[in-house]
């Protein structure tokens, strides 16, 4: 990819991704695609680590201004071999708790005890979805929902249409895999998650500084491995105990995987002895069953077992059930 490409890249990231979302953002991609020399040091990058988001949280992480878009372009000319290094060894690693208020309808009908099972996990935020707390907003009414102990330091709020069961699931066993596991323990690891929080989305900061104290307060083994890998996965697959359900998730996951690597983890998935819960966007492939009508489907897919239940935002701040939920469960 040469400069021109990453002109090309950060002036529709300025363009189609940013604005409504981060107006920093948007200043700085706009700067990239009008400034060549920017756009030479980005070409620096190796091609899978050039996306916008992804370069403005490492320069942010080490030390870049929060400031209009020259003076951030003048601290990353003094700080272009660090910012090269830094960025080529780090990847998106978006991770989100507010992703459990989506989860946890699709978890709560499955009985359990469940052994709990995450690919893309990065630092485990959404192995803990039993230790969070939930506030529904349905309407003017507020359905909460809390560990035995009382209420979380994390409380997800979530707009709700629809009535699904909400409890929390029994979960007796639980682990990740990711390419690149993050430690909930490392100030290294922990800078860098906070800092792909994109600059104006208010209170995600705080809700994963939160969600990384609990999951560093709790020992959850991640494995360093590509999901994908059919070996890979049934052989962390079988760690889990016996006479529990194995339950795997892959929340906003399958988007970053190339589509030989989807169809390969989903085939291997049909093959697990265990449940699939998912959260996708409707057209991303063709596993839906019953078939997913895009024009009739709003925001992402939450699945299970390749059945699509419910129209979810893709960071969990909205979940519309579209489920007939039984009176017993799964």
């Amino acid at each position: 990819m040469s400069a021109d490409d990453v002109t090309d890249r950060y002036a529709r990231f300025a363009r189609d991704e940013a604005p409504g979302r981060s107006a920093l953002y948007a200043d700085w991609a706009a700067g990239v695609a009008a400034d060549p020399s920017l756009a030479a040091i980005l070409a620096r990058l190796p091609q899978t680590r050039r996306q916008p988001p992804l370069v403005f949280a490492v320069t942010r992480m080490l030390g870049a201004p929060e400031a209009d878009y020259d003076v951030w372009a003048q601290w990353v000319r003094a700080h272009a071999d660090e910012v090269v290094a830094e960025t080529s060894t780090r990847m998106l690693q978006t991770n989100e708790p507010q992703r459990c208020a989506a989860l946890l309808p699709a978890l709560a009908r499955l009985d359990g005890p469940i052994a709990l099972l995450e690919l893309g996990a990065a630092a485990g935020l959404c192995l803990h979805p039993d230790r969070y707390s939930y506030r529904y907003e349905r309407g003017r009414e507020i359905i909460a929902v809390d560990p035995s102990s009382g209420t979380s330091p994390v409380v997800l709020r979530c707009r709700l249409t629809g009535e699904p069961a909400l409890r929390l699931p029994d979960i007796v066993w639980r682990t990740g895999i990711d390419l690149h596991p993050l430690d909930a323990r490392d100030v290294g690891d922990r800078a860098f998650l906070e800092a792909l929080v994109w600059p104006g989305e208010t209170g995600r900061v705080e809700r994963i500084r939160a969600a990384l104290d609990i999951a560093a307060s709790h020992s959850t083994p991640l494995v360093r491995g590509d999901a994908t890998d059919p070996e890979t996965l049934r052989a962390v697959a079988a760690l889990a105990p016996s006479g529990v359900r194995l339950v795997v998730t892959t929340p906003g996951m399958l988007p970053h995987v190339p589509r030989a690597g989807r169809e390969r983890l989903i085939a291997t998935l049909d093959d697990l002895d265990a449940t699939w819960v998912t959260i996708d966007p409707p057209t991303l492939y063709d596993a839906w069953d019953p078939p997913v009508v895009a024009a009739e489907w709003g925001g992402f897919a939450l699945g299970i077992d390749r059945m699509p239940v419910a129209a979810v935002d893709p960071l969990g701040a909205s979940v519309e059930w579209r489920a007939g939920d039984p009176p017993g469960r799964d």
